[in-house]
């Protein structure tokens, strides 16, 4: 996936978990991204993060903490 849609799609649910109050609003980003995004979605998304996390919206930022980081790949 292009990195813009990533940042997009990841925006997008912050965007729905605004109108919750702040606290459930980050659990929810992490809530849903650890549910239905794939380790490789997951994987591309952390490397976004680690690399300043540009784009990203705020509730998506403070909601990377409790995402699960996918195991590395083996070659």
């Amino acid at each position: 996936m292009s990195p813009e849609k990533l940042v997009y799609q990841a925006n997008q649910i912050a965007r729905f978990f605004r109108s919750k109050p702040h606290a459930e609003g980050v659990a929810g980003v992490a809530d849903h991204i650890n549910k239905f995004w794939e380790p490789r979605i997951r994987r591309q998304f952390f490397e976004l993060i680690d690399a300043g996390g540009k784009g990203f919206d705020e509730l998506v930022l403070e909601a990377a903490p409790s995402i699960h980081r996918p195991a590395e790949e083996v070659a």
